[in-house]
C-alpha cells in the first residue's frame, strides 16, 4: 500500500508498506476512505515532536472501514464505518478512568498514531484498543462530515470543557485556524453571549465572519477596543489559545479578565515563558497539554443531529499519491486552504518521493 512516512527531519516520504494485519486479541485493522494532514504533522517534519520516530506512516485523523479486528474486540466489527481517535487509550488505567485518555500508562497510550506507531496517511492502518479508539460513524454523516472528529473537534470540544465557558459569558479565541474554528464551533454549543476570535490572516478572519456569522471576528489591532466594549470586566471570562506564537502566549492572558480560565491548545515550536509578576493579582487559572479525546460519540452525535457542522474546514482534497503537493499548499496557507483531506490511491510515478516543506 502506499503510506506517508516520517524519514527524518525535513524529510517525508511516500513510499510502499506492507499490509498491516491484526497483531494483538484488542486491535482492527481499518481501510482508509479519507485521511487529512494536521499542523501537528508539519511539527513532526519539523523536528518539533521529540518523541515522533523515524520510519512511522504519519496522520492521525481519518474515517474508514473496519476490514478485521481481534479476537477481543465487541465495539465494532467488519464493514462499520468508524471515526479514529488521534488517541489510543485502554480505558482501564488511573488516568483514563478519571478521563485523562492522553495520559493513559500503556506504551501506545496516548498520542501514538502517527507519531510513536503507524499512523493514518496510508491506505490501511492498525489501530490498537479498538473498542476505545474507534467510533462507528451514525447512518446520514458523510465521511467529510466525519472527518474532523477523532482530533481537532475532539480538540475543540476538549478547549471548549476547560475554558469552564458558562452560558451568557464572553469567549476569546486567539487563532483563526482549523483548531481555533473548532474551538469555536464547540464553544457555541455553550451559549455564551460573545465569543471573538483573532488572527492576523485576513483570508482566515473572512472565513470566521462567513462560516460563524454570529461570531466577532477581528485582527490584533482591534482587539483592545473590541475587548473594551464586549467584556465589562477587564477581560474575556475564557481565553482559548489556539495559535501557537510567543505573541499569541501573551495575548492569551492579556486579554482574559481576573480570575479568568486560560485554555493553551496550541502546539509550540520553542518554549513560552510564563511572565508570573507581569500577572500578578489577576489570579489566572491556566490550563494547557493534548487533547482527551474522549468524546467522538457525543460529536459525531451533535453532527448527526445538525448541530455541529465544520465540513467547511476541508477546503481541499488530493489522493495520497499527491501528497507532496497537499503538505506544500497546506503549509504554506495558499489558495485559502484551512485543511486537506487525502484519498488512499496507489497510483506513483516513482518507488517513493521524498519531500519537504
Amino acid at each position: 500500500m502506499l503510506a506517508c512516512v516520517y524519514s527524518r527531519k525535513d524529510k517525508f516520504l511516500l513510499t510502499r508498506r506492507p499490509r498491516p494485519s491484526v497483531v494483538e486479541d484488542g486491535d482492527a485493522v481499518v481501510r482508509i476512505t479519507l485521511a487529512s494532514i494536521c499542523t501537528s504533522d508539519l511539527h513532526i517534519m519539523h523536528g518539533s515532536v521529540p518523541r515522533a520516530v523515524p520510519g512511522i506512516v504519519v496522520g492521525h485523523e481519518a474515517v474508514g472501514v473496519v476490514e478485521e479486528v481481534g479476537s477481543a474486540v465487541r465495539g465494532v466489527r467488519p464493514g462499520d464505518r468508524v471515526a479514529i481517535g488521534v488517541e489510543t487509550f485502554c480505558g482501564e488505567c488511573f488516568f483514563c478512568r478519571r478521563g485523562s485518555v492522553n495520559n493513559c500508562t500503556l506504551p501506545d497510550g496516548g498520542w501514538a498514531l502517527g507519531c510513536r506507531i503507524d499512523g493514518l496517511q496510508a491506505g490501511y492502518a492498525r489501530i490498537p484498543h479498538a473498542d476505545t479508539g474507534l467510533t462507528r460513524i451514525p447512518d446520514g454523516v458523510d465521511d467529510k462530515a466525519a472527518l474532523l472528529t477523532g482530533d481537532i473537534l475532539a480538540t475543540g470540544m476538549w478547549a471548549a470543557d476547560i475554558a469552564d465557558i458558562e452560558a451568557g459569558s464572553t469567549v476569546l479565541v486567539i487563532g483563526a485556524g482549523p483548531t481555533g474554528c473548532c474551538a469555536v464551533a464547540c464553544a457555541a454549543l455553550r451559549s455564551p453571549r460573545h465569543i471573538i476570535v483573532t488572527d492576523i490572516d485576513p483570508a482566515r478572519l473572512r472565513f470566521v465572519k462567513k462560516h460563524f456569522p454570529g461570531v466577532t471576528a477581528v485582527p490584533p489591532e482591534e482587539l483592545p477596543a473590541t475587548i473594551a466594549a464586549l467584556c465589562p470586566h477587564g477581560g474575556a471570562d475564557s481565553v482559548i489559545e489556539a495559535a501557537g506564537t510567543p505573541e499569541t502566549f501573551r495575548a492569551a492572558w492579556q486579554y482574559a479578565r481576573p480570575a479568568a480560565t486560560v485554555a493553551v491548545i496550541a502546539l509550540y515550536d520553542e518554549a513560552q515563558t510564563l511572565p508570573l509578576p507581569d500577572m500578578y493579582g489577576k489570579n489566572l487559572v491556566f490550563k494547557t497539554g493534548g487533547v482527551d479525546g474522549n468524546k467522538c460519540g457525543e460529536i459525531l452525535s451533535l453532527i448527526a443531529d445538525g448541530k455541529l457542522d465544520v465540513s467547511p474546514l476541508i477546503t481541499h482534497t488530493f489522493p495520497l499519491s499527491r501528497a507532496d503537493e497537499a503538505y506544500r499548499l497546506f503549509a504554506e496557507k495558499a489558495d485559502g486552504v484551512m485543511k486537506v483531506a487525502l484519498v488512499p490511491d496507489d497510483e506513483i510515478g516513482a518507488e517513493e518521493i521524498a519531500f519537504s516543506v
